[in-house]
This record gives structure tokens, C-alpha cells and sequence, in this order.
């Protein structure tokens, strides 16, 4: 029968140079109910704030269960691993569907394990890299083992927000908010990485984080994939290493002597106050610069570099790369600054396979599909 795979050409070609062949596209689902109790007690937790476990309880176990059909689906084809896998929430009216769905590929009959990769005692693998990451992956000499994510479910809180909102009174950080936006994001990164080591791997790379709204809360999911390096010196042997690098990104970082060792993040929330709120409001009329918001967004800016410096000089890194800073408006006057990298150390023993990579690793698909009925007109095709 014909194949029908969701792999674009490049990524075709990508893997045919690792000894892959495409296989079908395999699809896992579960609906699920919150479920009264659940949504009960959610509900109760919510007025304090922090993580609410009941519903990430349930997303993590929605999330799985439709994992594991994808994997038993490629399974039953006789396929040997899975690549570009994603975890998708479809809402039902009072139902939530978790989606995964990924692109299974074959071993080619005349390439060894050793070649593609294989970590697992059955040779078989699942990644959240496509086509194209995955040659990068395999030629920087991380073996994927599976895919992997952590996730927490979470809320500001009526009482968190009450503390917050009588903390915006005067201009600056906002702890309530700080203590429990980076609790969270780090609880993330730990439930990531202890599924990579559940798993067996050494290594959690091509990490993607997302921050989506559920349920009248929000919800921030880590996936990557769990890997294995057979060439990190101790301590990154027996550890895990977490990356936020691209992998291909993460393959010029190797040749140019460096590995990553840490996803470093830090969170800081503040506010402009309600008398620098009235002060560059007023100011706002007339042209010129507003110091209050100037100073009050570089101190942000400094305080979740210095939290991300912090998680970098405990992890005993060199240097810090490919920082990217977010800024998010909670509210009118209080905003969020979120500052993300991957801590890497110098390690000359890990190395990659070629010496550079080639076109199709590195260009990207180009969209062939729009739907103007949902976009502005004027769009250029």
C-alpha cells in the first residue's frame, strides 16, 4: 500500500542520509472529562494560587494516553520510530481531546543500528525533532530515546492576586507573581527531565516550551526529547542535560567545541505603581521619553538576566547562549519578563560526525496552504 507520511522532501532526504525511510503519518487520541470532583477542588485551589494538581494530573494522563496509542500504532506497522511527534489539546464543549501525532519512519534494510541511532533495547524511538532536526540530532551523537514533556498546571490565585494587586500599589517587583511564575517554569524543566531519566537518558534536547490558557487557568508544557550521549564525561554522563537550543543550533554549538548542559530561565514581574502609573500617563501627552517606564523595564530586564545567571553558575557553565527575553502584560501597569537560554560548557572529547551539514538540514518548508477566510486580505503568495 501507498505510504502516506507527513515528512516534507527535506526531511526525506535528511533521513535517508541517517538510514531512515518514511512510514506512515500514526495518530493517538483520548477525551477526557474534568470531571466534577476534579473540577471542584481546582476550583478551591485556585483561590490561593500555585499549581492546581488535579488538572495537571489530568492533562499529563490525557497527554500520555494518546502518546501511547501513537507509539502502539507505529508499533502494529512494523515501524521503528517516530519523528516531529506533537501533544495537542482540541476542546469538545465541557471535553478536552489530547492529540499526538507524529510521522513514522523505517530502518532501511541495509543500515545498521549503530548508524540510525538506535537506544532503546528494541530499537525503537520517538522524537519531538522532524525530519530535518533529527539528522542534526543523530550527527552531534545524541541517540533520541523517546519523546518526552513536563507540565504544570497553574494559577495566580484570588489570594495571590489580592497580594499582588496591593503590592502594585508602589512601583517595583511584585514577589507574589515572581515566586509563583518561576516555581512554575522551573517545576516544568524538573518533570521533563525526570522523565528523560526514567527513560534512560542522559540528555533532554530540542526543548519547545509553551504557555496556553485551560480552563480558566494556564497551562506551561516542556517538549523535547530524551536522548542518549554515550561520549559526555562524567557528571553529564549519569545526570541529564537539558537543551532550549534548536538542534540545529545545538550541532554548530558541539563544533565549535561547546555542549549544552542546562536550559536556564528566570522570571520577574513588576509594576509601575499607581503613582508612576498617573505620572507616565500624564507625561504620555507630550513628546519625549518616560523615565519611569525606561528604568522601571531595564530593572526587570536585569533581574531576570540575574536569575538566569544564577541558574547558569549552579550548573557550572562556561557561558550562556541564544538568551531570548519575553515580556507578557498581566495587567494593566504589571508586566512579566521571562528570560530563557542553555547554559554549555567546553567540552573538546564530543564532537560531530560530519564536518558540516548539509543544505537540506538547515532550509526551511515554506507554507503551501492558507485560509484567507480567517486572515487579512492582502496577503502575498
Amino acid at each position: 500500500m501507498a505510504i502516506l507520511t507527513g515528512l516534507s522532501g527535506h526531511e526525506i532526504y535528511c533521513l535517508e542520509k541517517k538510514g531512515f525511510l518514511p512510514g506512515d503519518l500514526v495518530i493517538g487520541n483520548s477525551v477526557m472529562s474534568m470531571g466534577f470532583i476534579g473540577g471542584l477542588a481546582s476550583g478551591l485551589k485556585t483561590l490561593v494560587g500555585g499549581e492546581v494538581e488535579q488538572v495537571t494530573s489530568i492533562i499529563h494522563e490525557g497527554r500520555q494516553r494518546a502518546y501511547q496509542r501513537m507509539e502502539r500504532e507505529a508499533h502494529e506497522r512494523g515501524d521503528h520510530g517516530i519523528t516531529g511527534v506533537s501533544s495537542e489539546l482540541v476542546q469538545h464543549g465541557g471535553n478536552v481531546e489530547f492529540l499526538a501525532v507524529g510521522s513514522s519512519v523505517r530502518r532501511a534494510p541495509e543500515a545498521p543500528e549503530t548508524q540510525t541511532g538506535a537506544a532503546r533495547p528494541d530499537g525503537f524511538f520517538s522524537t519531538a525533532a522532524d525530519g530535518q532536526e533529527l539528522y542534526c540530532q543523530l550527527d552531534a551523537g545524541f541517540a533520541p530515546i523517546r519523546f518526552v514533556f513536563g507540565n504544570v498546571a497553574y494559577s495566580i490565585g484570588i489570594g495571590g492576586g489580592i497580594m499582588g494587586m496591593l503590592r502594585g500599589l508602589g512601583r517595583g517587583e511584585v514577589h507574589e507573581y515572581s515566586e509563583i511564575f518561576n516555581h512554575t517554569r522551573h517545576h516544568a524543566l524538573e518533570r521533563i527531565t525526570k522523565e528523560a531519566q526514567t527513560a534512560g537518558g542522559n540528555a533532554v534536547v530540542g526543548i519547545r516550551t509553551l504557555i496556553m490558557p485551560f480552563q480558566g487557568m494556564q497551562e506551561m508544557i516542556m517538549i523535547g526529547t530524551a536522548s542518549r550521549h554515550r561520549g559526555l564525561p562524567p557528571p553529564w554522563n549519569d545526570g541529564v542535560i537539558t537543551s532550549d537550543m534548536t538542534n540545529e543550533e545545538m550541532w554548530n554549538i558541539i563544533r565549535a567545541g561547546y555542549v549544552p548542559i542546562r536550559l536556564v530561565l528566570g522570571v520577574s514581574v513588576y509594576s509601575l505603581g499607581i503613582a508612576g502609573g498617573v505620572t507616565s500617563l500624564l507625561k504620555s501627552f507630550v513628546r519625549g521619553e518616560i523615565p519611569e517606564l525606561t528604568s522601571l523595564i531595564y530593572e526587570a530586564r536585569e533581574n531576570a538576566l540575574a536569575r538566569v545567571e544564577k541558574d547558569a553558575a549552579a550548573a557550572g557553565a562556561d557561558d550562556v547562549v541564544g538568551i531570548k527575553t519575553y515580556v507578557y502584560q498581566l495587567a494593566p501597569g504589571m508586566l512579566e519578563f521571562m528570560a530563557v537560554g542553555t547554559a554549555v560548557k567546553r567540552m573538546d572529547l564530543v564532537r560531530t560526525a560530519s564536518e558540516q551539514l548539509p543544505t537540506q538540514a538547515v532550509v526551511r518548508d515554506k507554507q503551501t496552504f492558507h485560509n484567507l477566510a480567517e486572515r487579512p486580505m492582502g496577503i502575498e503568495l
